[in-house]
């Protein structure tokens, strides 16, 4: 298992990834882990592209999302479409009852508007907690990050170790421009949210998620009461210094 004290192995990782198709360096992830690379899917265009492959290619990647409980009735439908084209099962992880019921009870079921701390908590409970539950035992978590996503992301590596949940984190679209997911997305007749054909770009619970307007920055429709740069809702903590990594192709590798 790597470790975040071992930076060679992060860097041999990193070599051999780089040189690598999206599917190929799935499948290395999957020989070098096996039975221990999970993939966590919003449905958001990234994450069915990497579905796509993942399940085109029958990789043993578990696949799981987060239930929320507080998401558009679209997300649901394309979670339904998703599991019928590939004939699979996508994992939930939904919030532990214990933590949300006392939390709805004493602040109400839309706390989040009122301060970042009960917005944060909300987060916590629907989203952190559960993603714990799904990473445990696991060695590398993939995800849809790109790094046009924001300013937070545009340092990122596709690699990373992520401290707070013990393994390896890797982004193969980390590079791509949108431009190239939805030409992905169209070749090859992958379902997706009708919400991003309405100024939906990155799309999240329903309470808490907007269309943005032409010329706004592609998280703007998140948590958009909030003033501060960079929100996140904490599913993605960046160290600022990491053993990782000195190899990281800024040419995209095709899908």
């Amino acid at each position: 298992m790597l470790k975040s004290h071992q930076p060679a192995s992060f860097a041999l990782l990193a070599r051999k990834i780089s040189t690598l198709t999206i599917e190929a360096s799935l499948r290395l992830l999957c020989e070098e882990f096996e039975d221990a690379v999970s993939f966590s899917t919003s449905f958001s265009k990234e994450d069915q592209a990497i579905s796509h492959i993942i399940f085109s290619g029958n990789l043993r990647i578990s696949v799981f999302t987060l239930d929320t409980g507080r998401l558009f009735p679209e997300t649901y439908s394309v979670w339904r479409s998703t599991n019928e084209r590939y004939r699979t099962a996508i994992r939930a992880y939904c919030p532990d009852a214990a933590q949300l019921e006392p939390y709805i009870s004493v602040k109400g079921p839309n706390a989040f508007y009122d301060s970042v701390e009960n917005r944060k908590e909300c987060c916590f409970i629907r989203k952190v907690e559960p993603l714990k539950r799904a990473l445990k035992n696991q060695q590398i978590w993939i995800t849809g990050l790109r790094a046009e996503h924001s300013q937070s992301r545009e340092g990122l590596q596709q690699l990373e170790w992520d401290e707070s949940n013990g393994l390896v984190k890797y982004h193969p679209l980390l590079n791509y421009t949108t431009g190239q997911v939805d030409d992905f997305i169209k070749e090859n007749n992958i379902p997706y949210n009708p919400l991003n054909d309405k100024a939906f770009v990155s799309i999240g619970c329903a309470p808490c998620t907007r269309a943005i307007s032409p010329g706004e920055d592609f998280r703007a429709g998140r948590w958009w009461w909030e003033q501060s740069n960079g929100k996140e809702c904490g599913l993605h903590v960046h160290q600022a210094e990491t053993p990782l990594l000195t190899i990281n192709s800024k040419e995209s590798n095709p899908l």
